[in-house]
């Protein structure tokens, strides 16, 4: 079940960063639960492997590449879904920021442990 919850939160989340960017734009809240599947999937099959390999150039620039991973990766995601469209890199970068802090934020905000159940 809060799976599910985490899951319509990151379509809400989604949703606020079409909103407030305008080069980023999604459909509908269908398009944004595809969206937020399609991220999810994405950061945890892609980004392990991109991570690895791009491990000299995270090292180099103390981690701050880490962030250029994410901003490709949420434009990535935009390049493959037709309801979701991201408008070029920079896009993508700022948008995954925006997109990771409303995830967080919307996620703390669920009950843990003997609360939930």
């Amino acid at each position: 079940m809060r799976l599910i919850l985490i899951w319509l939160l990151n379509a809400c989340a989604l949703l606020a960063v079409a909103y407030l960017m305008p080069s980023i734009k999604v459909a509908s809240f269908g398009s944004a639960l595809l969206a937020a599947v399609l991220l999810g999937l994405v950061n945890t099959l892609l980004r392990p492997l991109l991570t690895l390999l791009t491990l000299p150039a995270t090292l180099l620039t103390l981690g701050l590449f880490l962030f250029v991973l994410n901003g490709l990766m949420f434009w990535l995601a935009g390049s493959l879904l037709e309801g979701f469209v991201v408008g070029g890199f920079w896009a993508g970068f700022f948008g995954a920021i925006l997109y990771s802090l409303f995830s967080s934020i919307l996620s703390s905000l669920l009950p843990t442990g003997k609360a939930a159940q």
